[in-house]
Parts: structure tokens; sequence; C-alpha cells
């Protein structure tokens, strides 16, 4: 007796019942919807023979298709098989509501996010699938919207994909790496890392990993990365690592070692937007007779909050602790000196 399990056939002992090795579920309901989509009139028993599974698991995958995809599908006693009793166009492999199709296409417009690395034709690839297998209705909407919606960035950092892709692979089987790294202004090093955890940060690639050199977790931009290869050994990932741990008191990318109390003015101009959003987990906002405000947080690093800080010109004060305060006049004598 034949057998779909590998198209191959065995002998049976007397006696012996034939196992049947059916197909996926939803390779047997494409099967029976093409049958009827033909207008072949299968019934239960063809379909069953032809499909190595019982009856009553034909019946089950019937039920299915027309109770959860609401496919018109009846059985017409004249023609003893089954029939659509109006026309079909594609199979609904994919059920989908207008909230979802929205948030379908903000996935997809975010694939720019993602340009230059090892995810992007794998990504389109699939986004590709998906919205092939939608009904034909659902696909109009998608185009229809897709003028009404887009991401933009600029400064992206140019990443090489074998290298990129190197990193991800060795993040995701806990491989030991040797890589090349050149920091701004700096000779390349050579540096032996156990990967911890890629992320993207402010639309941003880095790489978070044990640093066997200075014997610490250490963030590197992988865009930065000259030459890579494996070194041969695994490692294990502490099951104490978060990175969202490990960066709950940094205010971006970098971790240090000091405890810092941020105290920043914003002018009345400004205030709104400082308000509208949430910057860090221990933030606190302090309104001011004036209109203005004090942010005030809890940090580790000063570095990414300086820049921040530095960005919203004139606008914005620090106020403590002292380091900050020094450091940002610095840069700012520095910006009018020059």
């Amino acid at each position: 007796m034949a057998s779909a399990k590998g198209g191959k056939s065995r002998k049976l002992k007397q006696g012996q019942r034939p196992v049947l090795y059916s197909r996926p579920p939803l390779e047997r309901m494409m099967e029976i919807h093409e049958s009827v989509k033909r207008s072949n009139f299968p019934n239960a028993t063809t379909l069953a023979t032809k499909l190595e599974v019982s009856t009553k698991t034909i019946h089950r995958d019937i039920q299915f298709m027309r109770d959860r995809w609401g496919l018109p599908i009846e059985f017409d006693a004249a023609y003893n098989g089954f029939r659509y009793t109006h026309p079909v166009e594609s199979f609904p492999m994919l059920q989908i509501n207008e909230g979802e199709l929205f948030a379908l296409l903000i996935a997809d417009k975010a694939l720019q996010n993602y340009r230059g690395t090892v995810f992007e034709k794998r990504l389109s690839s699939a986004f590709r699938k998906i919205a092939d297998s939608l009904p034909d209705a659902v696909n109009i909407h998608l185009n229809e919207w897709d003028s009404a919606l887009s991401f933009r960035h600029t400064g992206e950092s140019e990443v090489e994909v074998g290298i990129f892709d190197k990193v991800c692979q060795a993040a995701a089987k806990r491989r030991q790496l040797q890589i090349l790294y050149r920091k701004p202004n700096q000779k390349p090093e050579e540096r032996v890392v156990d990967p911890y955890q890629l992320a993207n940060i402010n639309n941003e690639w880095y790489l978070y990993a044990f640093d066997h050199k200075r014997a610490d977790i250490r963030c590197f931009v992988p865009a930065r990365i000259i030459d890579i290869t494996t070194t041969g050994k695994t490692f294990d990932r502490p099951d104490s690592f978060s990175l969202d741990q490990y960066l709950s008191d940094s205010f971006g990318v970098y971790k240090g070692d000091e405890s810092y109390n941020i105290c920043v003015r914003f002018s009345k101009a400004v205030a709104p937007f400082i308000k509208e959003k949430n910057w860090h987990p221990t933030q606190e906002i302090k309104d001011l007779d004036n209109g203005s405000i004090e942010l005030y947080l809890q940090l580790s690093h000063l570095s990414d909050i300086q820049r921040w800080i530095l960005s919203w010109g004139s606008n914005a004060v620090a106020l403590s602790p002292k380091e900050l305060v020094d450091s940002i006049q610095r840069e700012a004598q520095g910006i009018v000196d020059n």
C-alpha cells in the first residue's frame, strides 16, 4: 500500500491495518479548496483516498474551512460532492482585520531600519509572502494606505552585511568571536568577545558582549568591526543577564559605574516637548512658576545625557551634578572658540 510519507510503499503483514501518514492540515485544506474550486465535486471518500486520511478528517477540515474561514462550501446531493455556492478567487490562508493590516503596513515601512543588514531581504521576502496570501480586497486597502505612512531617518550607519550576519549568528548560537575593532581616531585592536545581544537603540545597532580583555561587558558598534572570525569556542550567556536591566540606569547606549543625580532646567518654549515623552524610568518633572520645568534623572553615565542637553541649545541648562555642568560649559565654549 502506498504511503504519503516520502511517497514510499511498504508491505503489510497479514491482518495488519495500514497506517496513514496525513499531510499537514493547511496543505490538506489547500488541496480540498483547489479540487472544489475546479468544480470537480469531490466527496469525503474521494478526498480521503487522495489525501490518505479518514473521511472524518475530511469532514473536520471542511467544517473548519466553512466556519473559521467563511468559505461558501456545501454538499451538493445532485453531484454527490462538495461545491462553492459562489466564486472564491483566493485561498484565505491569513485572516486579518483592519487594525492588524495597518500594523502590517507599519512593519513593512519599518523595514528601512534594516536596510543594509542581513535582515533586509529576509524580511522583505516574508512580507511579500504574507501580502500575497491576503484576499484581493485586503491587498487593495494595503496599497491605498501605502502613501499615507512613511519612515525617515538620517545619519544611518553603514554596516557590512557579511560581518553583521556573522555577529547575528554568533549571538544566536553563542559562539565566541575574535574581532578587529577600530574606535574613532584610534588604531584597530583585536578583541575576543562573547556576543550576548544585538540591540537597535534609536535606529542604530549595538553589540553588547563580554570582552575578555576588559573582563567585563562592553558595547561595540558593528559598523566599526573591520574583520571577524569565530574562535571555535562556545560560551554560556549568564541567566542573570538582561539588557533592559543592564541599561536601566543609562540614558542611551552606555553604562557607567557611577551614580549621578541629574537636574536640567528647560525653558517655557520647550517644556511641552519634554513633558510629552517618557525619557527615562527614573524621571521626575517639576513645574516652575514661569512656565519652565526641571527634569530630574538618576544615571550612571554622563556622555549620552550631555549630548542630549546640548541638542536643546539655550533652552536647556544643566544644574547638577557639577561634573555635567562643567563638561557642558567646556563643550559650549569649544563651540564658540572654534
